[in-house]
């Protein structure tokens, strides 16, 4: 749980994006889409999920031939699961918080160490509420990374205000930002 008297992240180390993207397209489209770009590269996907819990990786795994590039997805919900799983520091997650861009980065590069099979690595954590901190409310942090490149780190400020929608929303953000890997 994070805790309730600090302040929000400031997000140094993060960019926030605005998506441009026809909003038009639902979860699994998008998934297609991301499917089909993994494909049409060669390229193996993994990822490390906290607030969507496993959702993205569930999407793709609907997609008939899938297996060929999505390497696989750790659901690393609780801070201990992200140490031990991820190897996100102690230290990180008592200063920053589990939500922040540190553990952000720190989820996908222990995520491509771990997944050696995968060119691609991408982790997202947040606070989706109810009950969150002033400043986290639809906070999250999405890490992009491509094998041998500095990952990316990105913040975005989920819009949805139930639970649900923006879980789906979260998931539907990281996969159109793998589109745009």
């Amino acid at each position: 749980m994070l805790p309730t008297t600090r302040p929000p992240p400031d997000s140094p180390g993060a960019d926030r994006i605005q998506l441009k993207r026809d909003t038009s397209m639902d979860l699994e489209t998008i998934a297609e889409h991301v499917a089909q770009k993994l494909a049409d590269r060669g390229e193996r996907l993994a990822l490390a999920e906290s607030c969507t819990g496993g959702l993205i990786a569930a999407t793709l795994a609907t997609i008939p031939g899938i297996s060929t590039n999505l390497a696989g997805s750790m659901v690393v919900y609780q801070e201990a699961t992200k140490q031990s799983w991820l190897g996100v520091a102690e230290d990180t997650l008592a200063e920053h918080t589990a939500v922040s861009p540190p553990v952000a980065h720190q989820m996908v590069t222990g995520l491509l160490q771990r997944t050696p099979q995968a060119e691609l690595g991408a982790s997202v954590t947040g606070h989706l509420g109810p009950d969150a901190p002033d400043g986290f409310d639809g906070l999250v942090f999405v890490g992009l990374c491509r094998r041998g490149e500095s990952p990316k780190i990105l913040r975005v400020d989920l819009v949805k205000k139930k639970r649900v929608a923006r879980q789906r929303e979260a998931a539907m953000r990281v996969l159109e930002l793998l589109l745009d890997l």
